[in-house]
C-alpha cells in the first residue's frame, strides 16, 4: 500500500512538473511574441520620424535656397 500511494504520488508530481513546464514554454512564447510585435512598431515610428525629419530638412533647404537667390538678386540690383 506504501509503494503503492509513494508511485501515485511521484506520478502526481512529474504530472504536474511537466504541466508547468508546457505552460511557461507557452508563456515564453507569447511574451518574444509581443517583444517582437514592440520592436516592430519601434522601428515603424523610427522610420516615420525619419521620413518626417528629411521633409523637413528638404524644406529648410529650398527655403535657404531661396533665400539665397533674393540676396544674389537684390546684390545685383544696386549695382
Amino acid at each position: 500500500m506504501k509503494k503503492l500511494f509513494l508511485g501515485l504520488l511521484v506520478a502526481a508530481f512529474t504530472l504536474s512538473i511537466y504541466s508547468c513546464r508546457e505552460t511557461t514554454e507557452e508563456n515564453v512564447e507569447a511574451e518574444m511574441e509581443e517583444v517582437e510585435t514592440d520592436f516592430e512598431e519601434a522601428g515603424e515610428d523610427i522610420e516615420s520620424g525619419l521620413e518626417e525629419t528629411g521633409e523637413e530638412i528638404e524644406q529648410a533647404g529650398e527655403q535657404t535656397e531661396e533665400e539665397i537667390e533674393e540676396e544674389v538678386n537684390e546684390t545685383d540690383d544696386m549695382q
